[in-house]
């Protein structure tokens, strides 16, 4: 009786555990969620840790449109800055939602979440609605991204946004 009520634990205990460990989709998930928190943060190198530095792609609606190597998140973080100083855009926030795909294929993902970025343009208020396609892969450290491409409409002031609904 005794080794029964022993087995039946370690059954109860080893499902709890199974049930609330992650699955894989929900793991390739949390970098992304991580990035995406610490961009509005404005911490970059919060969010640049979450991304592969063994390097990565990039594709945005900020000229050169494309950045790709060691060094591309860097180089697309200045870009984005020096092209929001130059439009006087500020208060930027980026939110996602559920994700609309997520496929998971051993050490590799790819994750598509809608996404609405908001910001203020010379003090008018915008809105721009996006999905991301992010690319990711698991490793020594856990999931890392390792590419992302923004594709999104043309950002509008927030009522005529709204009016366009």
């Amino acid at each position: 009786m005794r080794l029964f009520a022993l087995f039946g634990a370690v059954v109860v205990i080893g499902m709890s555990a199974a049930a609330g460990a992650a699955t894989p989709s929900a793991e390739a998930m949390m970098p992304v969620r991580a990035f995406i928190d610490n961009f509005n943060k404005g911490d970059m190198k919060a969010a640049a840790a979450q991304t592969s530095s063994d390097g990565m792609f990039i594709i945005d609606e900020v000229n050169p449109f494309s950045w790709s190597g060691p060094k591309a998140f860097d180089t697309w973080s200045k870009a984005l800055d020096d092209s929001d100083k130059a439009a006087g855009n500020t208060d930027a926030h980026l939110a996602d939602g559920k994700p609309i795909h997520v496929e998971v294929s051993a050490d590799r993902a790819y994750v598509v979440v809608p996404a609405v970025y908001t910001f203020k343009q010379k003090d008018v208020a915008m809105r721009e609605t996006a999905q991301m396609a992010l690319t990711l892969q698991n490793g020594k450290t856990g999931w890392l991204i390792t590419g992302f491409a923004w594709a999104g409409t043309k950002a509008k002031p927030v009522v005529a946004a709204a009016a366009a609904k």
